[in-house]
């Protein structure tokens, strides 16, 4: 029986060198200036925010939930991310989680990896975080929420599309059938998205409305609600066993339009596929390596803020 998530991000070789190499450089450029940006505005107290937030979007993307056509989705975070901690700082916990994946789980080649940073991290972060910020100071919740909303799907359909042209781009896909073909399946993931983003905005909202607020967030203390996001992210965990094993959108294109055996397995493996090598491809080596993988990138994350912070204090 399969229990663990199906892999859900570009391997090696469906790419091209040259492409590849062109979104590494987009994507180091970016987190740079997102370094630079956050060690100027970066709070103590906003440390283990970002931690948490890396945790939980790490542990949510394991859940794979179906949608049409024997396919399955994921959610991406990047949007909520930035809406919770701003763009810059959100580009550097999806960047965190995303090269987790890759390095510790073999999700997504390495040589790709600045392509699936740049589609995950950086596109959903920035177009998320944009489309809110128009109505962040609305007094009505519900509108806030709506925009969101919008935004978390937007972000989930804009990612599908730069995947879908760096596909062309590379040569394994005509234009006109690989753009139809991912942003039919995403629009749809892209609900399951904004469904995930609202209602954990609405729970933030209800419980600590501060921590949408970047000044006060980063002066308020109270440790309770630090401990409750890592209980959070590793209840989400708990059901990772349950997700779809159907190929998520990417996979299911790639299936279609004939080059997904252009895909090269990681040349090592540490944790494959979210399991625990000699526990098997059971229910309890999916939970402790989700267990695992939410601990270590809230680790990094933490680490990555307190290096930033010191340096911002010298």
């Amino acid at each position: 029986m399969h229990y663990a998530p199906v892999p859900m991000h570009i391997p090696d070789g469906l790419l091209s060198l040259v492409v590849a190499l062109i979104f590494w450089a987009l994507t180091a450029a970016s987190v740079a200036l997102a370094i630079f940006k956050t060690n100027k505005t970066l709070g103590e107290k906003q440390i283990p925010l970002m931690g948490i937030m890396a945790a939980f979007i790490f542990a949510a993307q394991m859940l794979n939930f179906p949608v049409a056509g024997g396919t399955s989705g994921h959610f991406l975070g990047g949007a909520l991310a930035a809406i919770v901690l701003g763009p810059w700082a959100a580009i550097l916990v999806m960047t965190s989680v995303i090269a987790v994946q890759g390095l510790l789980f073999q999700d997504g080649g390495l040589l790709v990896m600045g392509a699936n940073i740049f589609n995950m991290g950086i596109v959903t972060a920035i177009i998320g975080f944009g489309l809110y910020r128009s109505v962040s100071g609305n007094p009505n919740k519900t509108v806030r929420l709506a925009f969101a909303g919008a935004g978390a799907w937007l972000a989930t359909v804009s990612a599908a599309l730069v995947t879908a042209l760096q596909l062309w781009l590379s040569g394994n896909a005509h234009i006109e059938i690989v753009v139809p073909a991912m942003l039919g399946v995403h629009v749809i993931i892209g609900i399951g998205e904004a469904v995930i983003s609202v209602a954990a905005l609405a729970f933030i909202e209800q419980t600590r409305p501060d921590l949408l607020n970047a000044e006060k967030s980063a002066q308020q203390g109270g440790g309770g609600w630090v401990w409750a996001g890592i209980l959070l992210s590793l209840a989400t965990v708990l059901f990772s066993p349950l997700v779809s094993a159907s190929p998520d959108g990417l996979e299911r294109v790639a299936d279609n339009l004939g080059f997904l055996s252009q895909g090269v397995s990681a040349p090592y493996q540490l944790l494959p596929d979210y399991t625990i090598p000699f526990l098997g491809e059971t229910a309890l080596s999916t939970i402790a390596a989700g267990a695992i993988g939410a601990l270590v990138v809230l680790g990094v994350v933490v680490l990555i803020g307190r290096n930033l912070r010191k340096r911002s204090a010298e």
